[in-house]
């Protein structure tokens, strides 16, 4: 099923919904399916290592240093990849609330991973998404 395209339809539909769960990212040596065992959520290949999103507890009980502790926020509405000025317009809600983002965009729904201590702010910027916003 594909995702919707349409911005306004997207930004009325966000649905932002918070993870209490507390992540992180690292970066490790190795190979994709090295760290299986540790469940992360997320992991990508890049050319100084392998970066896997993990709990905050796992990196902790592996003794992983990471650097920023972060919540999860996942758009629920079902949005295609080739959708255009989704990113851009809750970036742009983030940004005039001064909150850094790192988005990852799954097959289904965009995950925004914002800093714990701004996650009730950010969820009130992002609930207050609307097609205004975009532009």
């Amino acid at each position: 099923m594909s995702g919707h395209t349409d911005l306004e339809y997207l930004l009325r539909a966000a649905d932002p919904v918070l993870d209490d769960q507390h992540y992180v990212f690292v970066s490790l040596s190795g190979e994709y399916g090295d760290y299986a065992d540790w469940n992360p959520i997320a992991t990508f290949a890049e050319a100084e290592g392998l970066t896997l999103v993990i709990p905050r507890s796992t990196a902790d009980e592996h003794g992983v240093a990471y650097d920023d502790v972060l919540q999860r926020i996942t758009l629920r509405v079902h949005s295609s990849l080739s959708a255009v000025g989704l990113t851009a317009a809750f970036s742009a809600a983030l940004t005039r609330e001064g909150i850094s983002a790192n988005v990852i965009a799954g097959y289904y729904h965009d995950h925004i991973f914002v800093p714990v201590a701004d996650a009730a702010r950010a969820m009130i910027a992002l609930e207050g998404l609307s097609p205004v916003d975009s532009g």
